[in-house]
Order: C-alpha cells, then structure tokens, then sequence
C-alpha cells in the first residue's frame, strides 16, 4: 500500500456475507412455499450456476433465471412462475445479511488515517438502500454500483468513473475484492493497486490478503 489516497472495496463476500448462506436462505423461502430441500444442495447448486460461464449483467431478470437454474429438477414449477418475488425481496432484507467482524474496525482505523473510502461493486438497484439500512453507507464518500453505471468489474469503465470521481489517477487508488478476475485482475488492468482477499485461505501470496484488518498493519 504505497503512496494509496484512496480505497475502494467490493461488497458480496468483502464487506457482505449472505446469511446463513446463500442455500440457507433460498431453502428457507422456498420452503415457505411448500418446495422442501436441503440447504447445502441448493449452495452447491447455486456454486454451479454462479460458476458458469455467461453474460450477468445484476438485472432482476439475469436473477431470475439464475434461481430457476438452482431449483432445476427440484421444483415443479420455476421460481419464476411461483416464489421468485420473495426470494429476490429477500435479499433487500438487512437481516439476509452478515457484515465481517473486520469489517467495521479497518474502515474506523483507514478514515482516522485519512484515507477516502468508496464502494465499487458488481450488484443490482437493490445496493445503496441496502447498505444504508446496514448502516454502512455512512463510512464511504461514493459508491459505485455497476447497475447505476451501465458497466461493471472488470470493464475498465468502472475503474475510471471512479477515478474521475475521486479526482486521483488510478495508482493512487487501492481496490480490494474477492474476485481473482474481476477486483485484483480487473483493478490492476485499470492502473489501480489490488489486493485480493481471500477469507479462507490460510496461504497467502504478494497482492493477497486473507483479512482486511492486513489494510490497516
């Protein structure tokens, strides 16, 4: 973290964790609509979707055919046709949500050292309301959000209205995020410095971290 003025972090699974889980909330809904399964096979059947390879621009739409994919075979009917609705509504839910224990301390120590603080993540129109009412809104200057932007990581266009909006060039500006591809790769392709956070790891590499609270040492 050399010469860094500002930081910008990814949410899902940087700040954010579903809770309990991904599974854990899509059976819970589901099974509040009479479709019974076990957690950890709509998790694992969530992984695969998440996993493969196609266009996901964050629109209620690209959800929606994504749940319908976890619940293939399952369901009689496709979420889209039944319980979709409340399952994407959710979602908005603070409680469907974990912020890390990290979280909250490296934000409070980075501010006290007077580095500027921003959001930048791949996620729908649902984000800003829900980090408002997380109560983490109040810790960052900008958030930018790809489905406001029209653009998402790792497309240099992200990474560049951040940086028109911060006012620094890119070397100056540190993101930080979950995805290999989207925050260190993307990041680094867009000038910025990257630090790949990888929660459970227990080997980390340069340009890796395993805890944001390593921001702060």
């Amino acid at each position: 973290m050399e010469n860094v003025a500002a930081i910008t972090f990814d949410v899902g699974n940087t700040l954010l964790q579903p809770w309990p889980s991904v599974g854990g909330v899509y059976a819970e809904v589901a099974g509040e609509h009479g479709v019974t399964v076990e957690p950890a096979v709509l998790e694992q059947n969530f992984i695969n979707a998440w996993n493969t390879p196609r266009e996901f621009n964050y629109t209620k739409a690209a959800w929606s055919g994504l749940v319908d994919e976890v619940f293939a075979g399952i369901a009689n009917l496709p979420p889209s046709e039944t319980f979709f609705d409340a399952l994407y509504e959710r979602f908005d839910e603070p409680a469907t949500w974990r912020v890390y224990d990290d979280v909250l301390p490296t934000l409070k120590a980075l501010k006290q050292r007077d580095v500027r603080l921003a959001v930048m993540s791949n996620w729908d129109n649902r984000l800003r309301n829900l980090l408002e009412r997380l109560d983490l809104s109040r810790h960052f200057e900008a958030l930018f959000i790809s489905a406001e932007l029209g653009c998402q990581k790792p497309d240099p266009q992200i990474f560049n209205q951040a940086t028109t909006h911060l006012g620094l060039p890119g070397d100056r500006v540190l993101h930080v995020g979950d995805s290999e591809r989207e925050d260190y790769r993307g990041a680094l392709a867009a000038g910025f410095q990257a630090r790949w956070l990888r929660r459970t790891s227990s080997s980390i590499l340069g340009g890796e971290i395993n805890s944001l609270t390593q921001l702060i040492q």
